[in-house]
């Protein structure tokens, strides 16, 4: 993974000297409404004296409402060779505003930041908690540090949660009258305020009476609901480099310059890799061989070091010890490719399921983790390095259908990767189940996924034993009581255009369907019920954001015992709206039922007023499924 952004827990500020408390009862009613904390005062001053020295002070105070809220109360900031923490000061506020106690240095804690997937980071992490659970009450820090490095300057999100209002916040920063400081704001009115000094000028921004964010469900990223400034470098320095940041070109050329004279192979491994591929004709072939040469020789490791924090181990190092983390192995796979004669990029992408939501008009360091890209006029190849069980080829939920910042040798570009789109997203499933007198259910299910539908279910049989992968489908399985009696997955890598797996389940279902007296109850739709039932939201905020499209398909056949007649059969269901389509019909034939449930779900940010829309399609779909078919008895 990338080094860590520099992050607070909130960019913050005390009340001023003359008035350090900060009663409960002083704030305002508007910003109670919903919240669980309210910052009652924050400021972050960043001072850039030069390239190399860039000074941060932060001071806030917050207002813990109730238990909710104290995941506000405590502090915590990092530190390594780049970045020194000069001093922590603190005070903890009873209701009244009255000060309890002042923070002890010898109360900080000082304790390694490696994380549980890291070999080695020198990060280290400077935390504290007053641990005061008598609500409500403030806790009041401040922060001075020193940097040495410009390439990563702070962001300022005043509200940077749900459930959070702000009472005043101010971001000022300061840099050399001749430097040119980028910034990218959002739900900003107006510029920020520049004011001239000594060879200096200073930019600000405000805000105040902030009201706390609802949590509301598949709501859009925090910068499309509240205000967020990005600061960017224009020249800057990170460790013993120099670039610049005025554009992704800039951007790419500077990893570049990291990444330069790192694909050096040892001579023992440019043997194996023409022993390999040199026999090969097809460069698709040579690639997927080279792609399971590196799988079956390395593992993911986080190695997190002073600059290598951006720039990667170099080849010999991975393919001498074996392991690297996501720089090093897809530097290492770029090394490799080269050697056989194929040309390659790295890449840089924000990952994560859903992150696909990058600022791509301010190049801005917005990326986590490194790919690798095969560029070819007819398929382009995208290399997930850090797995050594993903699919050739395929990225999956994790990258897949976003802005990637490409470095090639004359620079960077931002192009987007694969979008799975609902057509190879699917699912596909047949049920053929008996249900007996006593209202019994048993029967099989066979699955076929596809895309990103499978992407769960391949690290679920790869990662988890047998033992506990019985338990999970349990608990997944949409059923008051059932037992999984057998279960099986066949899986298929190679399928195009995207990877596929088959399940095979084997259930019974203790009362299933509900008898009285001498009616039969059935719900058809055995497996597949919508969970996404939506409150209304009159006053939503938010946009929505729906992504990662699918393609349900579901066909449910059941016998019933002998002697009953339907009494009553739901009527078809068709919906159909800008968030998707969904189909469900039953018919009943002698003793069997043949239900079809036909799901699709599309993506897209879509605007606040669209919510009532989107409730209404989805609480149908949720009703929909639960639709019975009545069945009486004969005499």
């Amino acid at each position: 993974m990338m080094k860590r952004l520099i992050f607070l827990l909130l960019v913050g500020v005390q009340a001023s000297a003359a008035d350090p408390e900060y009663p409960v009862a002083a704030i305002p009613p508007a910003l109670l409404k919903n919240a669980n904390a309210v910052v009652r005062v924050q400021e972050l001053h960043i001072d850039m004296k030069g390239l190399k020295d860039m000074r941060i002070v932060t001071r806030y105070a917050v207002t813990i409402l109730n238990e909710s809220g104290s995941k506000h109360a405590a502090f915590y900031d990092y530190y390594d060779q780049l970045r020194e923490i000069k001093s922590i000061k603190g005070a903890l506020y009873d209701a009244s505003g009255k000060q309890i106690r002042k923070l002890k240095q010898s109360e900080i804690k000082d304790e390694s930041a490696v994380s549980d997937f890291s070999l080695m980071e020198d990060d280290r992490l400077k935390r504290h908690d007053f641990y005061h659970r008598t609500y409500p009450y403030t806790v009041e820090y401040e922060t001075e540090v020193r940097s040495t490095q410009t390439f990563y300057f702070p962001r300022w999100i005043p509200q940077d949660d749900i459930l959070l209002s702000v009472q005043e916040s101010r971001l000022n920063i300061t840099v050399p009258a001749d430097y040119l400081l980028r910034y990218k704001q959002f739900s900003y009115k107006g510029e920020p305020v520049q004011t001239p000094g000594k060879g200096t000028k200073t930019f600000s921004w405000e805000v105040k009476e902030l009201p706390a964010l609802e949590d509301e469900p598949m709501a859009a990223a925090l910068r499309y609901r509240t205000t967020v400034v990005y600061l960017a470098p224009s020249d800057f320095s990170y460790g013993t480099y120099t670039g610049k940041m005025n554009s992704w070109d800039d951007f790419g050329r500077f990893v570049g310059l990291l990444n330069a004279g790192r694909d050096v192979l040892p001579e023992k491994t440019k043997a194996e890799i023409h022993a390999l591929v040199d026999d090969l004709k097809e460069d698709r072939e040579k690639i997927r061989r080279l792609y399971k040469y590196m799988q079956e020789r390395t593992r993911y490791i986080s190695i997190q070091l002073g600059v290598g924090g951006f720039q990667p181990f170099d080849a010999t190092y991975v393919s001498t010890k074996g392991y690297g983390d996501c720089k090093a192995l897809s530097n290492y796979m770029y090394a490799l490719l080269k050697e056989a004669g194929i040309r390659s990029h790295y890449v840089l992408v924000q990952a994560g399921q859903g992150k696909n939501d990058l600022v791509e008009d301010f190049a801005v360091n917005q990326f986590n983790h490194a790919i690798l890209c095969v560029p070819s006029a007819k398929d382009t190849i995208w290399l997930e390095c850090t797995s050594q069980i993903s699919p050739f080829g395929y990225l999956g939920q994790f990258t897949n259908n976003r802005p990637v910042l490409l470095v090639t040798e004359n620079g960077g570009k931002l192009v987007y990767t694969p979008d799975y789109r609902m057509e190879v997203n699917q699912q596909n499933r047949l049920i053929k189940a008996v249900i007996n007198e006593q209202g019994h259910l048993a029967g099989s299910s066979r699955t076929q996924l596809t895309g990103m539908q499978q992407d769960w279910y391949h690290g679920f049989v790869h990662s988890i034993s047998p033992e506990k992968q019985l338990e999970i489908l349990k608990e997944r399985l949409n059923l008051p009581s059932y037992d999984i009696k057998k279960f099986h997955y066949n899986e298929f890598p190679d399928a195009s255009p995207v990877p596929s797996m088959d399940e095979l389940l084997d259930i019974t279902a203790p009362n299933y369907a509900s008898i009285s007296g001498k009616r039969l109850f059935i719900v058809p739709n055995v497996l597949n019920r919508s969970g996404a039932k939506l409150d209304e939201a009159p006053n939503r905020k938010a946009p929505i954001r729906l992504s990662n499209p699918y393609r349900d398909v579901d066909t449910v056949e059941i016998a019933i015992p002998n002697g009953y007649t339907p009494e009553s059969i739901f009527k078809d269901v068709s919906l159909e709206s800008p968030f998707g389509k969904y189909a469900a019909s039953a018919k009943v034939e002698g003793n069997k039922i043949t239900y079809i449930r036909v799901m699709e779900r599309r993506e897209g940010l879509f605007p606040a007023t669209e919510y009532a829309a989107l409730e209404s399609f989805f609480n149908s779909v949720y009703k929909a499924d639960r639709s019975r078919i009545v069945f009486v008895k004969g005499e």
